[in-house]
């Protein structure tokens, strides 16, 4: 004996299906649209300006090039987040390459770490150390000031603030990781981060594609910052762009670094800059460009200023300043790898990887 259904239940479960249906596909399409994209934070400004979204739509070659690796600059107790990240990344798109990883640490790396790490891959693995002076704090940081500046970023809720090892992380990331001796030998690079999902394929060789199109970096996310946390560094920009005038690109990105129409609190707060950023958690680039004289004026200027310690400037506004001052957009690329997701997220700024 079969079991029937009451009258009328059938259409409401169809009705209720296709409602769903149209939901779930409505949603995805809207999800994995460049709209999606424009609605999250800066994205609409960004997509005002023409960095290049083109991406190959067939697979390249396997063959590798000898000038580009993959970089990570991760500590020993972070092991298992840059396993984790090491195995989907192969999973996903090295294992046909077997690109060389490099991994950056400012104390020596352990055994296990080293054992590991070179059991995800087939590539090579090298682990090298940070020179004591790329790392330590400067002797122009005045501690008395440096105890105050801490205070009150600490009184202002600025994230890391207190953490000394976090400044020096941002510090090195903007303009000295590219001095590495283990460096010298490459021009383009793939940042990777301990604990990060790629839960898609990736077809081609985002190197190849680089140096085939001439790009200089590329990104995935666009967010705003802190406005606290670098309320002095447009003013010391603009007061480097006094004495250069000539190394502001024609084809900028000025409108997109000051935009005030979707937070001008923001644009305010950090005394006229939007704050929008590409978010260096993933970033491939190119690095003649951080060699460049200009990007290298521009870091000792910012250094010398000391708002890597007084206030907690991050490398990613600092390289997303430079490169939306010093270089044409059209050599910036915005990479689609849906979804790319720094892994596990707070809010809409900032990772869950405990601080350096």
């Amino acid at each position: 004996m079969f079991l029937t259904a009451p009258r009328g239940l059938s259409k409401r479960v169809i009705i209720t299906l296709v409602s769903a249906l149209l939901f779930a596909v409505g949603y995805f399409r809207f999800y994995f649209s460049y709209e999606h994209w424009y609605l999250s934070s800066g994205d609409r400004v960004l997509s005002n300006i023409k960095f290049s979204q083109s991406q190959p739509s067939t697979a390249q070659t396997t063959s590798i090039r000898t000038d580009s690796a993959i970089i990570s600059l991760v500590r020993n107790e972070e092991l298992d987040g840059i396993v984790s990240s090491m195995r989907q990344l192969e999973a996903s798109w090295n294992s046909k390459y077997n690109y060389p990883w490099i991994f950056f640490n400012n104390v020596p790396f352990s055994e296990e770490f080293k054992a590991r790490t070179q059991a995800e891959t087939e590539a090579e693995c090298r682990y090298e150390l940070i020179p004591e002076e790329h790392w330590a704090v400067p002797d122009w940081i005045d501690p008395d000031l440096l105890k105050q500046a801490t205070r009150k970023m600490k009184k202002q809720g600025i994230k890391y603030a207190g953490l000394l090892s976090y400044h020096q992380m941002c510090r090195w990331n903007s303009g000295f990781f590219y001095r590495h001796p283990a460096l010298e030998a490459y021009k383009y690079y793939w940042r990777v981060e301990p604990d990060v999902k790629f839960f898609c394929d990736i077809t081609y060789d985002p190197f190849q594609f680089m140096a085939d199109h001439n790009k200089t970096y590329g990104f995935t996310i666009n967010i705003f910052d802190d406005p606290s946390s670098v309320a002095s560094l447009w003013p010391e920009t603009q007061s480097f762009l006094k004495s250069h005038p000539d190394y502001l690109s024609a084809d900028n990105s000025l409108m997109w670094l000051t935009d005030r129409t979707l937070r001008p609190d923001h644009t305010n707060t950090a005394n006229g800059y939007s704050t929008c950023h590409f978010w260096s958690n993933f970033e491939i680039g190119d690095l003649d460009f951080w060699r460049s004289e200009k990007y290298q004026q521009y870091f000792e200027h910012l250094d010398q200023s000391g708002g890597f310690f007084y206030e907690r400037w991050g490398d990613a506004p600092v390289h997303s300043i430079a490169l939306g001052l010093f270089e044409d957009n059209s050599r910036i690329h915005w990479y689609h790898f849906p979804p790319f997701l720094p892994y596990p997220t707070t809010d809409s700024h900032y990772s869950l990887r405990k601080a350096y």
